[in-house]
C-alpha cells in the first residue's frame, strides 16, 4: 500500500458515505478520540452522515423520524447527544400503587421523550387494537437546541393543567429508578432569582426582572467540591419534609398550559399521513413556545381571586438565603400558608413575597428539628445518630432549590419479575423487557380480557378488565418456567395484588387437555400450535396472598396466547402489545396533582387516576357520544319506552331497546349509559316488562 494512502489519509480518501458506515462498528469514544487526531480527522468527524449514523445506532426513532428532528437541533451531533443521554429511560416504569396498576410508558416524543401513564380501564368493543386506549400524561424531556436537556413534570390543580420545570441531573446508563426530588443549587454571576427582602415594594414586572436561570445544570455536590460544609442529600430528609418541599416548590415552579402547549406531545401513526404532517407542524410549534417558556418565563397564570399573579419562569430556582433571613426576623409576626384563603395579615391578594416567606414559613415549622434542630442533635448525641437529616442543614447546602430528576442505578430485591419498592421514596422502578428470542419467544408485554371469543362484550359481562401482563422465564433446577406478572389491572376495584403472578406454566411440561372452543370471534377454526401445564392465580390467604389453581396455557396459530383454568373454565385471553402505537390512537385525559401524578404514594385499591372529568380534551369522544345518544334515542321512539303506559311491555314491540341498541351499535349497556349520563340524560330497564325513564332531551 502506498504511503499516501496510510494512516489518515486512507480515512479522508473515503466518501462520506462510505465512512458513515464504517463509523456504524465504532463507538461514540472512538468516533471522539479520531477527532482529536489532528485537524483533517476533525472535519471528517464532524460530517453530518456520521452523526446522522450514530443517532441511527443509538436506535430509539428510525432514521425518517431521525431527519424530521433534525429540525429542531442545530445538528445531528446534538440530536445524537441528546438521544444518548434519554436512552435509559425508554421503557415501562411502575409502582407499587395504586394496586390497579401504576404503569407508565416512557417513549420519543419529537426531540423529546414522553412518560405516559396507561389509565387503568375497560376494553371497548373495539377491542384493543382499534379501541382508543385512555392515558395521561407524567413528564416530558425536551432536547435543546444543542442537544441538553429540558424536564417538565405535567399536574393539575384547581382546574388548571400546569407544567413544572426542573432539571435533569444524573441518568445513569443501567438505571432502574426514577426518583423527583429537590435539590439545593448555587446562585450564578450573583445573580438573585427571587430577592425576598422588600418584594412587596415591587411591581410585578419588576419582580419578574428580577428572575433569572441558572444555566449550571450542575448538582450541588459537584459545585461544592473544595468547601468544608457537607451537602445533605434529599434522600436523607424525613420523608414529611420531602413530601412538603415537592408540593410547596411545585406549587410556586410552574407554567400554565395553554391551548398553544396542550398538545400533541407525540405524532399519530404515520400511516395516517394527512394527520401526521399536521401534529409536525404542531409539535415544532409546541416545543419552540416550551423552550421559551423554559428559558424566559411566561405571563400565564391560573386564576385564583385569592393569589397574586403567579411568576413562571425558565425552571424557576426558589431562592433560600433571603426568605430565611426573613423568616428568622418575623418570625413572631409571619402567618402561615393558608390553604385556598390566601391571605395574610387581613389582605385580599398578598404578595409575592409574602407567599414565599408563608410557604417556608410553613415548611421549616413542619419539620421537627428547624427550632434548636443542632441543639437537639448534641443533647441526642448520646444516643446515636439522628436518623433524618435536618431539614434547615438541607437548606443551607444552596442559595436556591429547584425541581430534579434522576434516574439511577439501585441495587433492588425482587420477587420473580416484580421489583420490592421502598415506600416513602417519591420514585418510579423500570421493569426488565426482554427481547423476544427463539428460545423465549413469549417474552415482553402482553394484554387481553378475561372470556372468550377475545375483546367482544357479553350481555352477563358488558364490560371487560384490560389486562397487561409482562411475560418472562426464569429457570429452576433445569425447568423453565413461563411468568406472567400482572401490571395493570382495569376492574373497578382491584381482584389481585400488583405485580403478582397471573399464571406460571412449565414450558417444558406439555399439556394434554384439549382447547374448549373449535371457532374464534370470526368464526375462523382454531387451530392450537402449544399447549403447557401451569397454574394460575386464586383465592388464598387474603388479598396478599393469593393461592393457585391447575390450569392450561395454549398457544394459538394467530399469535394469541389463552390460559385457562382447569376446574373454573375461565380463560384468561391474550396478544402482544405494540404500547407506542396504541398510545398514539390513545386518548389522552388530565391529569393528578403534579407530585402524584410522577408517584402515587397512597395505598389504594380503586381506579385514583380515573376520576378525571375535562370534557374540552374529548371533543372526539363527545361527536361519537351525541351520534350514540341520537340513535339510543331514535331506538327507544321505535319500541315505545318513552311513553309512560306501563302496561305495555318492551317485548311487545319487538326486541327491547337495550338489545335493540347493542345490535345495531355494537355496545355494552354500560357504555350507553356512560353516554347518556354525559348528557344528562339516563334510560334504565329493569327487567322484562319493568321501566324507568328519565327523559331529559
Amino acid at each position: 500500500m502506498l504511503p499516501e494512502t496510510c494512516g489518515s489519509s486512507l480515512f479522508l480518501a473515503l466518501p462520506d458515505d462510505v465512512f458513515a458506515i464504517i463509523s456504524r462498528s465504532l463507538s461514540l469514544k472512538d468516533i471522539c478520540n479520531l477527532s482529536t487526531c489532528c485537524k483533517s480527522l476533525s472535519a471528517l468527524v464532524a460530517s453530518e452522515k456520521i452523526w446522522l449514523s450514530q443517532c441511527d445506532v443509538v436506535g430509539i426513532v428510525p432514521p425518517r423520524d431521525l431527519v424530521e428532528w433534525r429540525e429542531g437541533v442545530v445538528s445531528y451531533k446534538a440530536l445524537c447527544r441528546f438521544l444518548v443521554r434519554v436512552k435509559p429511560l425508554i421503557g415501562i416504569w411502575v409502582h407499587q400503587n395504586p394496586e390497579l396498576g401504576n404503569v407508565v410508558y416512557v417513549m420519543p416524543g419529537f426531540v423529546s421523550v414522553v412518560g405516559c401513564r396507561i389509565i387503568p380501564q375497560e376494553l371497548g368493543p373495539l377491542g384493543i387494537e382499534d379501541g382508543p386506549i385512555l392515558w395521561a400524561p407524567v413528564f416530558e424531556i425536551i432536547g435543546d437546541f444543542d442537544g441538553s436537556t429540558t424536564f417538565l413534570l405535567h399536574g393539575r390543580e384547581k382546574g388548571c393543567d400546569f407544567l413544572h420545570p426542573g432539571l435533569v441531573e444524573s441518568v445513569e446508563q443501567n438505571c432502574n429508578v426514577l426518583l423527583l426530588e429537590v435539590e439545593p443549587r448555587e446562585k450564578r454571576n450573583g445573580c438573585k432569582l427571587l430577592p425576598s427582602k422588600s418584594f412587596t415594594h415591587h411591581s410585578t414586572e419588576e419582580i419578574s426582572r428580577m428572575v433569572c436561570r441558572s444555566n449550571s445544570g450542575l448538582s450541588r455536590s459537584q459545585q461544592v467540591a473544595g468547601r468544608n460544609e457537607a451537602v445533605v442529600p434529599f434522600s436523607r430528609l424525613a420523608f414529611g419534609d420531602r413530601r412538603t418541599l415537592l408540593e410547596t416548590v411545585t406549587g410556586q415552579v410552574r407554567l400554565m398550559v395553554t391551548d398553544s402547549i396542550r398538545e400533541p406531545l407525540f405524532p399519530r401513526l404515520r400511516e395516517d399521513a394527512e394527520n401526521f404532517q399536521k401534529d409536525l407542524i404542531l409539535l415544532l410549534q409546541r416545543r419552540s413556545l416550551l423552550l421559551q417558556m423554559y428559558k424566559f418565563g411566561s405571563d400565564h397564570s391560573c386564576t385564583d381571586l385569592n393569589e397574586s399573579t403567579a411568576i413562571s419562569a425558565g425552571p424557576i430556582q426558589l431562592e433560600l438565603n433571603d426568605i430565611r433571613k426573613s423568616l428568622d426576623r418575623s418570625s413572631s409576626t409571619s402567618t402561615s400558608l393558608n390553604g385556598d384563603d390566601g391571605q395574610t395579615n387581613g389582605n385580599n391578594r398578598k404578595s409575592i413575597g409574602g407567599y414565599f416567606r408563608a410557604s417556608f414559613k410553613q415548611i421549616l415549622r413542619k419539620s421537627s428539628s428547624l427550632n434548636g434542630g443542632r441543639a437537639m442533635s448534641r443533647l441526642n448525641s448520646s444516643s446515636g445518630e439522628n436518623r433524618h437529616a435536618l431539614l434547615h442543614d438541607f437548606l443551607n447546602s444552596g442559595d436556591t432549590i429547584g425541581l430534579t430528576l434522576h434516574a439511577r442505578k439501585m441495587k433492588l430485591s425482587a420477587y420473580r419479575a416484580w421489583p420490592n419498592m421502598h415506600d416513602t421514596q417519591f420514585a418510579l422502578y423500570k421493569l426488565p423487557m426482554r427481547v423476544p428470542t427463539e428460545d423465549q419467544e413469549y417474552a415482553g408485554l402482553w394484554g387481553g380480557t378475561f372470556g372468550w371469543p377475545p375483546g367482544r362484550p357479553t350481555e352477563d359481562k358488558p364490560g371487560k378488565a384490560l389486562f397487561f401482563l409482562l411475560l418472562s422465564y426464569e429457570e429452576t433446577d433445569g425447568k423453565r418456567s413461563l411468568i406472567a406478572t400482572k401490571i395493570l389491572e382495569g376492574t373497578h376495584y382491584v381482584l389481585h395484588p400488583n405485580g403478582s403472578a397471573m399464571f406460571i406454566v412449565n414450558i417444558d411440561e406439555p399439556s394434554l387437555d384439549p382447547f374448549p372452543w373449535d371457532s374464534d370471534a370470526d368464526s375462523h377454526p382454531v387451530s392450537v400450535k402449544h399447549a403447557f401445564m401451569g397454574e394460575g392465580i386464586a383465592n388464598g390467604y387474603g388479598f396478599r396472598y393469593p393461592g393457585s389453581k391447575p390450569g392450561s396455557l395454549f398457544v394459538i396459530q394467530n399469535g394469541l396466547l389463552a390460559f385457562i383454568w382447569k376446574e373454573s373454565r375461565a380463560v384468561l385471553t391474550l396478544q402482544r402489545l405494540n404500547l407506542q402505537d396504541l398510545l398514539k390512537k390513545g386518548e389522552q385525559v388530565p391529569a393528578l396533582p403534579p407530585v402524584a401524578n410522577f408517584s402515587y404514594l397512597t395505598k389504594s385499591y380503586s381506579n385514583v387516576f380515573a376520576g378525571f372529568s375535562n370534557t374540552s380534551t374529548c371533543s372526539s369522544s363527545l361527536r361519537a357520544g351525541a351520534s350514540l345518544l341520537l340513535l339510543v334515542t331514535r331506538e327507544c321512539q321505535i319500541s315505545g319506552c318513552f311513553r309512560d303506559d306501563k302496561s305495555v311491555s318492551p317485548t311487545q314491540q319487538g326486541l327491547s331497546p337495550y338489545v335493540r341498541y347493542k345490535r345495531l351499535l355494537g355496545h355494552s349497556y354500560s357504555s350507553a349509559q356512560a353516554v347518556l349520563k354525559l348528557y344528562r340524560c339516563e334510560v334504565e330497564i329493569e327487567g322484562k316488562g319493568k321501566r324507568k325513564e328519565m327523559l331529559c332531551l
